[in-house]
């Protein structure tokens, strides 16, 4: 064979490549609203950066009468490429191919190119639109959803891992996302669940259609699965990109500088009248973080779940930060169990990828009741506790309003080594609120009171202006600075720029036991 003829040969099987399971099933993969893999990598990746790993890889068996066909790539794009000039490896499942269904050869190509990205340092993004098992390949395809799946327990803490769910994702195929760090949904056209519709109709005889069982929303909003519900995959792509930015390309390195024209010095009056006059009044943390974070970006992390506790990241001085808030607006921000699973995995994240973290506290407590209890509210909310005792990151406080009881603890107080502490002078520090420790400390006094409510009004305001304020706290050491609540992005700058080398260690473990 000539030269020229080699040259031919290798455009030919470049083009039936590019073409995956053949013109029909991209036209009906458009038809259903959805891309195809090589589309979405060309979005997702710098124009032109985008280089593709194992092109040519066939699967291997020869049964149900598989040796008649054998697409280039077998179902799987790979290969690596930049966003906004950061090298990231990926792979996209191919949906034309087998209906994207995982055989032998499509897994050790996943895991190829994951240890690359393990071994130069760089996160994984993994596009999902599969089927499942391959199943005539047996317990092959099943021992390469394992194999993927160690990788990603390997990988994890080491490089960012994102998923992008673009259609079905369905039996032991969705633990390779739920072991990643971020997992990105796209309305109506993404699903993941365990057992399908079917299934769960034949096994408990309910009536649930593929969206309430596994759609974006669901895992958005109940499950905690998903952590960003996109309108389309244009959008999706777009959050994953807008996600990269703030996070490091691995854990030996600082997240990115972004450069900012928000002064740094520069306070907001308007934050001094944010809090309401009355103790019980609702107000909404969101705004706190955007007057605080450059140009009044947050960048929120499960914004549809457990709403009494927000996460997510944002800008200070250019520097990438994570943020933890109760919401006031939502339950009085108490802390429940899914608000602590939320917040302590949050943490982690933050922790693993040397990202600091900023609190703002308004915490009324633990949720109490029944359903709480026995949903072991002690066990989970000890994974916050444990998170951010664990963290070595820096760790900075602003109590805004409420820190009581168990919850001043463990919402990154001095005691679990938080780093700076600051209040605002609305801050109420103490073991209970006024109204629950005066029927306690003053129960028999006002079961002897001639006018028990006018008693009990007169002791909630001495007991208030005694405890409920910053400055027992702050005698203490506790709180390390009572400041105006308009100075607090300048004093989170200044304290951020103070803590830029720190370094702090645990003791040396294989690992913690986290209450899991």
């Amino acid at each position: 064979m000539s030269h020229n003829e080699r040259f031919e040969l290798l455009q030919q099987m470049r083009e039936k490549a590019l073409l995956g399971g053949g013109e029909e099933r991209i036209r009906r993969q458009h038809q259903k609203g959805k891309y195809t893999a090589r589309e979405r990598l060309e979005l997702l990746l710098d124009k032109g950066s985008f280089r593709e790993l194992d092109p040519f890889v066939t699967h291997r068996s020869s049964d149900f009468g598989l040796d008649q066909n054998r697409p280039l790539g077998d179902g799987v794009v790979t290969g690596y490429g930049t966003v906004d000039r950061r090298l990231v490896y990926v792979y996209a499942q191919d949906f034309t191919v087998f209906g994207g269904s995982l055989s032998e050869t499509h897994a050790e190509k996943i895991c190829k190119v994951m240890d690359m990205a393990m071994r130069n340092g760089a996160p994984i993004l993994g596009l999902n639109d599969s089927g499942g098992a391959r199943i005539q390949e047996g317990v092959v395809s099943l021992g390469g959803y394992a194999d993927i799946f160690l990788k990603n327990t390997l990988a994890s803490g080491v490089v960012p891992q994102l998923s992008l769910i673009l259609g079905p994702c369905a039996g032991g195929a969705v633990y390779s996302p739920a072991l990643t760090d971020f997992i990105i949904m796209v309305k109506e056209t993404s699903h993941m669940f365990v057992t399908g519709p079917e299934v769960v109709k034949t096994a408990t005889h309910e009536d649930v259609s593929f969206e309430e069982l596994g759609g974006a929303y669901t895992h958005a909003s109940k499950s905690g699965v998903s952590h960003f519900v996109a309108d389309n995959e244009e959008d999706a792509t777009f959050m994953v990109q807008q996600l990269l930015s703030y996070l490091p390309q691995n854990n030996l390195e600082d997240p990115p500088y972004v450069a900012t024209t928000d002064d740094p010095l520069r306070q907001d009056p308007e934050l001094d009248d944010i809090i309401p006059d009355h103790p019980k009044e609702p107000y909404d943390m969101r705004e706190v973080i955007r007057r605080v974070c450059d140009e009044g970006v947050f960048l929120e992390v499960h914004e549809h779940y457990a709403q009494n506790i927000l996460v997510g990241f944002g800008r200070l001085g250019g520097r990438s930060i994570g943020i933890v808030a109760q919401q006031p607006a939502v339950l009085a921000g108490v802390l429940d169990i899914n608000a602590s699973i939320k917040g302590g995995r949050f943490i982690r994240f933050c922790d693993a990828f040397n990202i600091p973290i900023i609190t703002f506290e308004d915490v009324p407590g633990f949720m109490p009741g029944v359903a709480q209890e026995h949903g072991g509210i002690i066990r989970n909310g000890a994974k916050l506790l444990y998170a951010y005792c664990e963290a070595t990151v820096p760790k900075i406080t602003v109590i805004t309003r409420k820190a009581y009881g168990g919850a001043y603890c463990v919402m990154n107080s001095k005691h679990i080594r938080g780093d700076l502490v600051l209040a605002w002078p609305t801050a109420e520090i103490a073991v209970m609120g006024p109204e629950s420790a005066v029927n306690i400390i003053y129960k028999r006094q006002l079961a002897q009171s001639a006018d028990p409510d006018t008693e009990r009004a007169r002791l909630v305001a001495e007991y208030r202006q005694k405890f409920a304020n910053p400055y027992v706290a702050a005698s203490r050491g506790y709180i390390d600075d009572v400041i105006q609540p308009h100075e607090t992005r300048p004093r989170l700058i200044n304290a951020l720029e103070m803590l830029r080398n720190k370094r702090d260690t645990n003791p040396f473990k294989k690992h913690g036991n986290i209450p899991l």
